[in-house]
Formats: C-alpha cells, structure tokens, sequence
C-alpha cells in the first residue's frame, strides 16, 4: 500500500516547478526549493502535508485529517492515506507546494 500511496503522491508533486524528492526524519519528504511541504510518516500509512486550512479539513473528517500533540503549533497536519480521496489528496498537494513555493516559481507554466 505504502507504495501506492507514495507513487500518487510523486504523480502528483513531482512536475511541479522546484520539486525535489530527498529524505525526511527517515522517510521520503517532498520540497519546494529547501522548504519540505510533505513527507511520509514512519508508519507508511500517514502523509505530513503543510496547510493553513487544517481545522475545515479535520472538523470535515476527523478520521481522515488529524494532528498529534507534535503538530498543534505547526501548520502542518496529518493524511490517512487508507481513507483520504484521491481529490482531496491532489488538492492539499497542490495547496500545499503553492503555500511554499517561492513567488517566481508560482508563475511557471505547467502548474
């Protein structure tokens, strides 16, 4: 499953302008020039996605969307990939990499 999941994930981020792909606390993390918008939890079912909207997201489906107690003063919040749609998925993506792309990056064709 772990491996779905992350092959969605780089489908998605990957043709974005200024991606790159490298590990995080262990795990593969997604970045926008030296800033991660992403990475996979340990447990391989969990994405870290950055966000500035958690609280619609969680209060929708608290199943699907949650923070720990390590996230409370991060603007990041966490995915289970088992449940999450594949659209709400591509959007927090799309959002997220927009949130911390620099403003030249934004304007490239292709995004």
């Amino acid at each position: 499953d772990t491996f779905i999941y992350l092959e969605f994930v780089r489908k998605t981020v990957m043709p974005l302008p200024g991606v790159t792909e490298k590990l995080c606390y262990g795990t593969p993390g997604f970045y926008v020039g030296k800033k991660v918008f992403s990475r996979l939890k340990e447990d391989g079912e969990t994405l870290v996605v950055q966000t500035y909207e958690r609280d619609k997201w969680m209060e929708a489906n608290p199943a699907t969307f949650f923070i720990t107690d390590h996230y409370l003063n991060y603007d990041y919040m966490l995915i289970a990939l088992k449940t999450v749609s594949p659209d709400d998925l591509k959007k927090l993506l799309l959002a997220a990499w927009y949130n911390r792309a620099p403003k030249k990056l934004i304007g490239i064709k292709g995004t």
